[in-house]
């Protein structure tokens, strides 16, 4: 058993002071208040640690290279086509082992991949089907972060067309055997599990929709649901209907899907989403970058869609910076404060379950030893209440992290990897060079 001493911790019932944290082997055993300083102190604010339910580890080669002139979301594609024609198994594992880093950095202690990059350029298969899927297996585990990896579902181009020359690589055959390569990929890692994913409605035909959900069998089932206005109105074009209704009627929605975005629903795919007791993923940094539009998060959550969150391209990595954005975004679509409070925000930052892990995002007996804590005492945290010090911190304030039980942070540094950020501006560099 080893003993963690908290000077502040976030509790399933709120804030307290001077928190014993006993834990064995990977699982909390216990949570004593109002003790004295005993085992590791933990100085600062300890949190569970952070989920991310949406992640795209390439498009990490993107952030600072997309800046430049006007554009929208379809021209920002164009541009992650191409780094995506240039990767392999090997330049993707060195990829995402910093981009994942990154994330244990900034507090993220889980990570959902939504991985639709499966083949060589072209579409022809690797002599493993899964070497993508191992390579970014490889790369959590050597960064330390929890993995679950969402094998993508990806066969159309835009509603019926056939995949261009970029998409080649993101398809298989069809859905049975995109359904039969994902079930072969099975992790060596107590740290990696698995779930699926449906691009979106207009990379996946109807009938491929309800493979998907055959495949979801019991584990997260995530897609990319009305990021975009034109993605509406062609599905309204192509089936009559809307992305979500087009969903619930493959069988989709369910307690188990994530709608990822969400930003442009309407109040009847609301009541949809609702009645199936599914979630929503807002990516605020990533939907800002790309001008997508601020979604209808308090209307979700108000309706009884659970809400969490995801750094998507990875614009910005840093937790503080998403469930902020959560709050900050809503004040300014509805001209008021206080939208939503902070035992809301905590929930939409710490959603593990959201990505297969239920043990994980509470500080609590039983619950698995995922901690993360912020410095109260670097100039951006110097005199905030620690209650509210996520509207002040950032990803530099994360002092501690411990994954598991095993420590993969102290006082701000990596413990398995030496200067992640030398290995990963040099993959970066690489990729992309004229």
């Amino acid at each position: 058993m080893s003993a963690y001493w908290a000077e502040y911790a976030w509790l399933p019932d709120g804030l307290a002071e001077r928190v014993t944290i006993d834990v064995t082997g990977s699982v909390i055993h216990a949570v004593t208040k109002g003790t004295e300083p005993n085992g590791k102190v933990l100085r600062g604010l300890t949190v569970p640690g952070f989920a991310n339910a949406h992640s795209h580890a390439f498009h990490r080669a993107l952030r600072g290279r997309t800046q430049h002139g006007r554009g929208t979301f379809w021209s920002w594609r164009e541009r992650m086509y191409a780094v995506a024609d240039r990767l392999d198994p090997d330049c993707y594992y060195r990829l995402a082992r910093g981009v994942y880093a990154e994330m244990v950095l900034a507090g993220y202690t889980s990570v959902g991949e939504f991985h639709y990059l499966h083949h060589a350029p072209g579409g022809v298969p690797y002599t493993d089907p899964n070497a993508m899927s191992a390579a970014l297996a490889a790369a959590a585990r050597d960064a330390g972060i929890r993995l679950t990896l969402l094998d993508t579902c990806y066969l159309a181009g835009v509603f019926g067309r056939e995949p261009d020359e970029h998409q080649r690589r993101f398809r298989d055959r069809d859905a049975a055997a995109w359904a039969e390569r994902a079930a072969a990929f099975e992790p060596e890692s107590d740290l990696v599990r698995t779930g699926v994913a449906a691009h979106s409605v207009r990379a996946v035909p109807p009938r491929a929709l309800a493979v998907v959900a055959d495949q979801a069998v019991g584990r997260p089932v995530h897609v990319h649901l009305s990021e975009q206005p034109a993605e509406n109105r062609d599905c309204v074009a192509a089936h009559g209907c809307t992305p979500t209704v087009l969903l619930a009627e493959a069988g989709l929605l369910g307690a188990d899907t994530v709608a990822v975005h969400a930003t442009h629903v309407s109040a009847a795919d609301i009541r949809l989403l609702a009645g199936a007791r599914a979630r929503a993923c807002f990516c605020p940094t990533t939907e800002r970058d790309l001008g997508d539009g601020i979604g209808p998060a308090r209307q979700l959550l108000d309706a009884g869609v659970r809400l969490c969150l995801g750094s998507d391209s990875h614009a910005v990595v840093d937790g503080f910076e998403e469930w902020r954005a959560l709050e900050l975004n809503e004040r300014l679509a509805s001209h008021r404060r206080g939208c939503f409070d902070l035992a809301q925000l905590y929930s939409a930052a710490t959603d593990h379950a959201s990505i297969g892990w239920p043990e994980v995002g509470r500080i609590e007996a039983g619950a698995a030893a995922d901690l993360v804590t912020v410095d109260l005492d670097s100039i951006r945290t110097a005199g905030v209440e620690p209650v509210a010090a996520l509207f002040a911190a950032t990803a530099s304030d994360i002092r501690e992290v411990l994954v598991a039980g095993r420590q993969v942070v102290c006082e701000h540094r990596h413990t398995l990897l030496e200067r992640p950020q030398a290995a990963l501006q040099e993959e970066i560099r690489a990729l992309c060079s004229p």
